[in-house]
């Protein structure tokens, strides 16, 4: 195996990717046998929805990371490993929802409706999941195809609002203790903070090029047959 991280083989990133895949797996395996277990303490239900919803939000974070982490780095197979990432924050984004619907509400549609409307931080979650299905939806190779490279990026863009959204769903929902949100909240800002000092760099790059000299552009000569 090659070990090399600048240049791993494809052997090394399988094997990444399947240590990334179980560290993903890991939160809900112990959810699922501390519910078997009643270990979750006094109300289960909370602490699963709470737990799923947490995971939720720090893999979309880990997610907008990678590419970041890419650039300081050079590590650039890293963008391999977003994908599964993203698909892994919108199945415990599936998973928190379903909870709440399942367990929390009991199937009970006009209750839902009236949460999403009327509390501010179920109708900014209920926005941050919907949002993401599409996203979930194209994450691979035959949608990147369908929509073309452009469209694709523009529409998963949506990720960084989605994000926005998510952490204000936590803070408004802890209300008191906002250590773990304000936390949340700061990596978000940093990465948006690198994004658009990126995106800036790259306008002036472009502005910065020289448009070509008069004296390089080809003349076209029209040939005129003799009468």
């Amino acid at each position: 195996m090659n070990l090399s991280l600048r240049s791993p083989s494809a052997g090394t990133i399988v094997a990444f990717k399947a240590i990334v895949f179980a560290l993903c797996l890991l939160p809900a395996v112990n959810l699922a046998l501390g519910w078997q277990a009643n270990a979750l303490g006094a109300n289960p239900i909370e602490t699963i929805t709470r737990a799923s919803g947490e995971w939720t939000l720090r893999l979309l974070l880990i997610t907008l990371a990678v590419t970041p982490l890419r650039r300081f780095s050079g590590l650039h197979w890293l963008l391999r490993l977003r994908r599964m990432l993203g698909l892994f924050a919108f199945a415990y984004a599936f998973g928190h929802f379903t909870i709440y619907l399942w367990l929390d509400q009991f199937f009970d549609w006009n209750a839902i409706a009236l949460d999403i409307l009327d509390r501010p931080f179920i109708t900014v979650g209920f926005a941050a999941f919907v949002l993401l299905i599409p996203l979930a939806a194209t994450s691979n190779s035959f949608a990147i195809r369908r929509l073309g490279g452009r469209r694709w990026q523009a529409l998963h863009r949506s990720v960084y609002a989605i994000a926005i959204f998510a952490v204000l769903h936590f803070w408004w929902l802890v209300k008191a203790d906002i250590g773990r949100p304000l936390l949340y909240a700061s990596i978000l800002a940093v990465l948006l903070g690198l994004r658009g000092w990126w995106r800036e760099l790259e306008r002036r790059r472009q502005l910065s090029v020289p448009p070509p000299a008069k004296h390089l552009e080809k003349k076209v000569i029209r040939l005129v047959p003799r009468q």
